[in-house]
């Protein structure tokens, strides 16, 4: 055994002697930081003792018909003028627990499993005016909901989350726009359609040895992240970004070339988990990974697959 070793046995068991001193929980400072692919822009991020949902949408329903769908999806069809209906079943077999949930804005595709997972799990949300509302409609009591705007800086107990103001993807050739909001709780449960933007975040969520840059679109507000410098950036990526200038390179410059980078809100959300997003992969992802490679060579690109688990050490 190397002497770096012993020391590793050594820093653990200080570690259990001190939780046992303190009746404080130990976290390993060896443990890497896993993070789990739920598709679209949802993670599964916990470092062994602490875990984070960011944007967890798992029910991915056969939403409306044309290009996105596969003629082997033999489930029952879902219109934006359809109630939603959480899947809860595969929900419980994916999540077990939760700490906090951070929710980048209320469209469907981040919030609408989420009112599920809060009771399910009784896990802290982090989001806009709108997207605690819409969980207030759902019974979600108050004491669960952190509503934020973007600026604030909050210290939790085993974890921090910076809120940082930021847009929404570029849609319809660049000409989105929906300043719609919640300012009075509406009632549930909602339609698809009723699962509004709200406004739009980022965070900046900081455990014992990483700091994670997460994104819920492919758009940024570039001042708002200056002097903020992640180690592992969630990169949104998808064909929106193409009609913003220079997306790759102010991304990459004003998060500082950050040693990890792994693409988020690139797949076909509309099919379910099993089935192929090799379309999507290539043309999306290889693409950005080229880019990136180009623009700063010290960066990996990690590719994530469905339910796949990340480990940073």
């Amino acid at each position: 055994m190397t002497l770096t070793q012993h020391l590793k046995i050594a820093a653990r068991a200080l570690l259990i002697l001190f939780a046992l001193i303190t009746g404080r929980p130990s976290v390993a400072q060896d443990t890497p930081l896993e993070l789990t692919y739920l598709g679209t822009a949802g993670w599964i991020i916990t470092d062994g003792d602490f875990t984070v949902l960011v944007d967890p949408y798992i029910s991915r329903v056969k939403l409306g018909t044309g290009p996105g769908i596969s003629p082997d999806d033999t489930r029952q069809t879902v219109m934006r003028s359809d109630y939603f209906v959480s899947d809860t079943l595969l929900i419980d077999s994916l999540i077990t627990k939760a700490d906090f949930i951070l929710v980048h804005h209320a469209h469907f595709d981040h919030l609408s499993d989420v009112p599920y997972i809060a009771k399910k799990t009784g896990a802290k949300v982090v989001g806009t005016e709108t997207t605690c509302n819409i969980l207030k409609g759902y019974g979600i009591p108050t004491e669960q909901l952190y509503p934020v705007r973007g600026g604030e800086d909050y210290q939790f107990e085993k974890f921090s989350v910076r809120v940082i103001p930021s847009i929404h993807s570029a849609l319809n050739d660049k000409h989105y726009l929906d300043s719609r909001t919640y300012s009075e709780v509406p009632e549930a449960p909602l339609r698809v359609s009723e699962f509004i933007e709200g406004g739009s975040l980022m965070f900046l969520a900081r455990f014992s040895k990483h700091k994670v840059l997460t994104m819920g679109s492919m758009n940024f507000v570039e001042r708002e992240l200056q002097g903020i410098a992640p180690d592992i950036l969630l990169a949104g990526v998808n064909q929106s970004q193409l009609g913003l200038y220079n997306y790759n390179e102010r991304l990459l410059r004003v998060t500082g070339n950050p040693k990890v980078i792994i693409p988020t809100h690139w797949d076909n959300f509309r099919l379910p988990y099993g089935f192929s997003q090799e379309a999507s992969v290539n043309l999306k992802l290889l693409p950005f990974k080229e880019d990136v490679a180009r623009l700063s060579p010290e960066t990996e690109v990690i590719i994530p697959r469905h339910l796949g688990t990340i480990r940073i050490e």
